[in-house]
């Protein structure tokens, strides 16, 4: 083989920063030149100037929440639509009108939303069968307790008691942590209907049940009841009387009024809520459907 075929073979050895010449092309490639390792280093970055330290954080302090997180909490609306309220001046905490946001409060403050007592604490409603010797009023005599002993349990919601019983009447009393349906069931015109079965010393004169029926004048009121008869397959002392009011010293008075001493009093409905598989001295959460019942009563 001759050196010319060889050569033809080789790549060419004219280059000029890496390309050869090509005789068919109408003038020089393009000169693509290699990086120098004399190319200029990029500058180094500045070092930034020292930050001022920042000032601490004040500790959060656990037994205080944002008023926005305290009404959100409560039910009534949320944080978004808190914040409305407090820059329009509509919530109050311990009396103050309160329009700051951010504003903290403690757990025992007192806090209005729109102009009612409100909680942070998700809504419950117990529902008890009250024995004996429990009141509302925690009185100190011998024997006697007060009713949230019996639901102190129950959950940790900060529950009260819907009306007044005191440690000889029975029966049905509701506890919850929502102010509005404790102020619902305390005012004097209300419209639910409780039923109580109420033990007398001696026999109810006919004349007497009529005009409990009429109605009575007690303390200058006019006092009425819905519905008063005598219990069936039961002596004549022992008598059922259907009332709006959920205060026991009135149907006491009632009685005590006309001469008679009121032995016992069990209070077997309450705003349709009745002791149906409650056992004396139980208790049980309202189902939701009951709870929209008693908010619509």
């Amino acid at each position: 083989m001759s050196r010319q075929g060889n050569d033809k073979s080789r790549p060419g050895s004219a280059r000029q920063g890496g390309y050869k010449k090509d005789s068919n092309s109408r003038g020089n490639a393009p000169i693509r030149k290699a990086p120098s390792k004399f190319a200029t280093k990029p500058e180094a970055a500045k070092p930034e100037a020292p930050k001022a330290p920042k000032s601490p954080k004040r500790p959060s302090n656990p037994d205080e929440i944002r008023l926005n997180r305290y009404i959100s909490n409560s039910g009534m609306c949320s944080r978004r639509d808190a914040d409305i309220y407090i820059q329009s001046g509509n919530v109050k905490v311990n009396g103050e009108v309160i329009t700051e946001m951010g504003h903290r409060v403690k757990l025992t403050d007192v806090v209005q939303f729109d102009g009612v007592n409100i909680t942070p604490e998700k809504k419950e409603y117990i529902l008890l069968n009250k024995p004996k010797n429990f009141s509302t009023a925690g009185d100190d005599s011998p024997g006697s307790a007060n009713v949230l002993d019996l639901v102190r349990n129950a959950t940790k919601a900060n529950l009260m008691p819907v009306g007044r019983m005191d440690k000889t009447t029975t029966g049905l009393l509701l506890f919850t942590n929502d102010t509005e349906m404790v102020q619902k069931f305390t005012v004097p015109n209300q419209r639910s209907s409780k039923v109580y079965q109420v033990s007398l010393d001696k026999n109810l004169k006919f004349e007497d049940l009529e005009k409990i029926q009429k109605g009575l004048m007690i303390d200058d009121h006019k006092v009425f009841v819905e519905e008063i008869t005598y219990i069936e397959d039961q002596p004549k002392s022992e008598i059922g009387i259907k009332m709006k009011t959920s205060n026991v010293k009135v149907v006491r008075k009632i009685f005590e009024h006309l001469k008679y001493d009121v032995l016992k009093v069990d209070r077997v409905t309450f705003a349709g809520l009745t002791k149906k598989n409650l056992p004396r001295g139980d208790w049980r959460f309202l189902t939701e459907q009951e709870i929209i019942n008693l908010k619509n009563s």
